[in-house]
């Protein structure tokens, strides 16, 4: 249940991670406002996540899930620039999560 517990806050990274695009520094209210309560959840649920499973490789691939996520929403939502070495990054970094994942004990 925590992996799980950990992909959801993972995915909550991803949002305010794209949602600080939105905010402009955080001088619009309503982006603010709705990036900051990702922020919140998603540190929430990584705490949770983190009461039984290796910190190292909790943290590891939460921020993981973000950096693809937010990757991905770069490019399909900002026309972010798409290259044979971007695409080999994003893949060396789930070959690495799942490396964690297949590593860890709990």
């Amino acid at each position: 249940m925590n992996w799980l517990i950990l992909v959801i806050a993972g995915l909550f990274e991803v949002v305010w991670a794209v949602g600080l695009k939105y905010t402009h520094g955080f001088t619009r209210l309503w982006p603010s406002v709705g990036t900051a309560m990702a922020m919140a959840v998603s540190v929430v649920l990584l705490a949770i996540a983190l009461k039984t499973l290796p910190v190292g490789t909790g943290y590891a691939i939460w921020v993981g899930i973000g950096a693809i996520g937010t990757a991905i929403a770069g490019i399909l939502l900002f026309g972010e620039s798409v290259s044979t070495l971007k695409i080999v990054s994003i893949v060396l970094l789930v070959a690495g999560m799942a490396g964690l994942k297949l590593s860890s004990t709990a």
